[in-house]
């Protein structure tokens, strides 16, 4: 099943191909998808295949093509902290991309038939962890898997938010997966040879929609043991975090946000009905306010030798906010100039003589400097913490 877009170069070209075919449609399921290289969950020696629009398989290991993909992360309309349940979760490509949208509260679990392919899925999370910059940029719910066959989960286990089959159910066991699902939850999987999305929206109602037509290799039946009875597959158990893991977690977030020198922060102001401030927005009605009463001062300037009361000419936020409004209009002015320049305008002359700094000045604003590449390991490293503390915020990871 595949072929419907074209192949890319590398990664970056396959999205842009789904994207432009619509198969891929929103930010969030575009930015997990590049956020992880589908190459690297390819054996090495199949990896100059990784970029076509195809399904792949050798032994045990099986990636669907990337379109399919696509449609399964938009029908499964993710969001952070819901649960989340792959059933034939494979080599693990799929639960890793939901992991980066789920974020570090929601819960993400697989079950698979091979337990060799658990330990394939294992490794390749693991490498991601260690290696990829995509792990910093991101909240990540950390899949865990189980080997077993999904048709033997039993039937008291809790129930999901959103629940993927990865091979073709049966018409008989529609009703076992829509019981995994809790209400108001979503379940997308092959069903009669199409893709199909059924929505619980009570207890007994559903809702089903076909997406695409697809070919899957059907689900494998569970096997008879002596007695009768079919093997248990019991669920990754929900483990509750420690204080440790939970701090990790927070002061990794806090270090992900941008500082005064990167993104501007909102700044509460001291005139009267005055709220937090907007560079494009409600800062405006700041600047606006500023030069009414500085108009009025002006105008009560003029009347201070006459008989009419005056008013009070104090600049409302005092000598500190109106530095503050004088530098913002100057960086206003400079990005206007750099946006001046990208678009190939002219900027305006500077006498070298009379304002010899102001022309370096112009050009030095438009120069932007670059980011590490890695922004929350630079951060962590330049803590003052000892280095195994660093090496446990950082995961361990090698870069």
């Amino acid at each position: 099943m595949g072929g419907a877009v074209s192949a890319g170069e590398d990664n970056d070209e396959l999205i842009d191909n789904l994207k432009e075919a619509h198969y891929i449609r929103s930010e969030l399921v575009e930015r997990a998808f590049r956020a992880i290289d589908r190459a690297d969950y390819y054996l090495e020696e199949y990896r100059d295949s990784a970029y076509k629009d195809l399904a792949w398989r050798h032994g045990n290991l099986h990636l669907s093509a990337p379109c399919i993909y696509s449609e399964v992360m938009e029908a499964l309309d993710l969001q952070p902290r819901l649960s989340f349940l792959n059933l034939g979760s494979g080599t693990g490509y799929l639960s890793t991309m939901v992991g980066l949208i789920l974020g570090s509260f929601g819960v993400n679990h697989g079950v698979e038939l091979h337990a060799d392919v658990v330990e394939y899925a294992y490794q390749k999370l693991d490498y991601f962890i260690k290696t990829s910059d995509s792990f910093d940029k991101f909240e990540f719910c950390e899949p865990s898997f189980v080997v077993g066959n999904c048709l033997e989960i039993p039937p008291d286990c809790r129930e999901y938010d959103r629940v993927y089959c990865g091979a073709g159910v049966q018409k008989e066991y529609e009703n076992y997966m829509k019981n995994l699902l809790k209400v108001g939850g979503i379940l997308v999987l092959p069903l009669e040879e199409k893709l199909t999305k059924i929505t619980r929206t009570g207890q007994n109602s559903w809702e089903t929609k076909k997406i695409i037509a697809v070919t899957f290799a059907p689900l494998v039946q569970p096997k008879q043991s002596i007695n009768g009875r079919g093997q248990s597959v019991p669920l990754p158990v929900f483990e509750v975090r420690t204080l440790q893991d939970l701090a990790r977690i927070s002061i990794r977030h806090t270090l992900r946000q941008p500082t005064m020198g990167e993104g501007r922060a909102k700044r509460r102001v001291s005139f009267p009905g005055a709220r937090a401030m907007h560079r494009y927005g409600p800062r405006f009605e700041r600047r606006r306010f500023c030069r009414r009463f500085y108009r009025q001062c002006v105008g009560s300037a003029a009347l201070r030798d006459s008989a009419v009361p005056t008013v009070d000419c104090a600049y409302p936020g005092g000598v500190e906010e109106e530095e503050e409004e004088e530098e913002e209009e100057a960086e206003e002015e400079d990005e206007r100039a750099c946006r001046r320049a990208g678009a190939g305008e002219d900027l305006p002359e500077v006498d070298e003589e009379g304002a010899g700094g102001d022309g370096e000045k112009a050009k030095g604003a438009c120069t932007r400097i670059e980011p590490p590449a890695n922004l929350l390991r630079e951060r962590i490293l330049g803590l003052p913490l000892p280095e195994p503390l660093k090496m446990y915020l950082l995961y361990y990871r090698d870069k």
